[in-house]
């Protein structure tokens, strides 16, 4: 019997490792903007990312804590003029950030913008030497109310923010901090932050649904991701005027059949391309709307002015399941992802 059960409790050990092995694997394998989605609350329908390490590293630009304002504000400059830093809504705030709270687009590791209908939390990633005790006495001199907990949430608000600095963004009205997590977290709703933070410490399910997405998405210095629903909204041609909407229907019909999106991402790649990657229902959906939107992309851009020529070109178009992914070249000194990742898009179109 004894050795049964020392058989029986050696399978279990193996099985336990095998299992701790194949999540530690699969956390492995995760980039850091799989990770950060992972910890948005489980309503975001979109997603604004900037990886601000990779970002400074692609500039060649040494800033830090120790830096004086005017090499954060050419910092920021450099990031604008190439595109870089649009998905970030920490730009207004940066410099008052970096003065008065410790952390900014100069010091921290990655930035996500998670946005619902219920509200929308900023999650600041930090490097690891950071101080979360200096952040703290800083929270509560500014005028912030201390939680009663450490991943609680300091209470502040609108009369906080303005007495700080008029260029705050309303999402830091509220601030929670996890220094196990390395992790900032702030909103400009007490009770949606809290409620995120439960995703954040692993009390509440996270974001499910942009898994296939985010993989074909890989490791962008910036990106924009929306659901289906908000992507069919945000860069719908109903929001051209009708002389453009007229011309943008032409142009569907002419180009073939076109079914609406399940998800939508905008990057900029690590060498500075643009990655745009479509989810659809099925496979066959996504081999019908590669010849379309290819179609579509390397025509006029009826709501943006001229071509989409004007702005890239298209290098691939590839179905691969149910995603159909565009790899374009942006012509040097245009915006593509500042300018495109909001509408009217046509080749994006629903």
């Amino acid at each position: 019997m004894r050795a049964r059960l020392l058989a029986v409790g050696a399978g279990l050990l193996v099985l336990a490792l095998i299992v701790a092995g194949l999540l530690w694997w699969r956390s492995a394998r995760l980039t850091d903007l799989q990770r950060a989605t992972a910890l948005a609350p489980p309503d975001a329908q979109r997603l604004t990312w900037t990886d601000w390490s990779a970002v400074r590293q692609k500039l060649g630009v040494n800033v830090g804590s120790g830096s004086g304002t005017p090499q954060v504000e050419s910092f920021l400059d450099k990031g604008f003029q190439a595109d870089l830093t649009s998905t970030s809504a920490l730009l207004q705030s940066a410099t008052t950030l970096h003065e008065k709270y410790g952390f900014s687009p100069a010091t921290l590791e990655w930035e996500l913008l998670s946005q619902s209908h219920q509200g929308a939390v900023i999650l600041m990633r930090t490097p690891d030497s950071f101080d979360f005790e200096a952040l703290a006495d800083r929270l509560e001199s500014l005028g912030y109310d201390p939680p009663q907990s450490d991943t609680g949430v300091w209470e502040g608000g609108g009369d906080v923010l303005a007495e700080i600095s008029p260029d705050l963004t309303p999402e830091l009205s509220h601030v929670a901090l996890d220094a196990d997590r390395q992790l900032i977290v702030t909103s400009d709703r007490a009770g949606y932050l809290d409620h995120a933070m439960d995703t954040v410490t692993g009390d509440a399910d996270g974001l499910e649904g942009f898994d296939d997405i985010l993989e074909a998405t890989g490791e962008p210095l910036s990106a924009a991701i929306y659901s289906g629903t908000i992507a069919c909204q945000a860069l719908a041609m109903s929001s051209a005027d009708q002389a453009d909407q007229d011309q943008a229907k032409e142009l569907i019909e002419a180009a073939g059949e076109v079914n609406p999106v399940t998800a939508f991402s905008m990057s900029v790649q690590p060498g500075r391309d643009i990655r745009v990657v479509l989810g659809f229902e099925n496979d066959d959906q996504a081999k019908v709307n590669a010849d379309t939107r290819s179609v579509l992309a390397r025509g006029p851009a009826p709501g943006q002015g001229g071509d989409f020529s004007d702005r890239f070109t298209v290098d691939r178009v590839t179905a691969e399941g149910s995603l159909v992914t565009l790899a374009l070249d942006p012509v040097p000194g245009e915006y593509v992802l500042s300018d495109l990742s909001s509408g009217p898009v046509l080749f994006a179109t629903c």
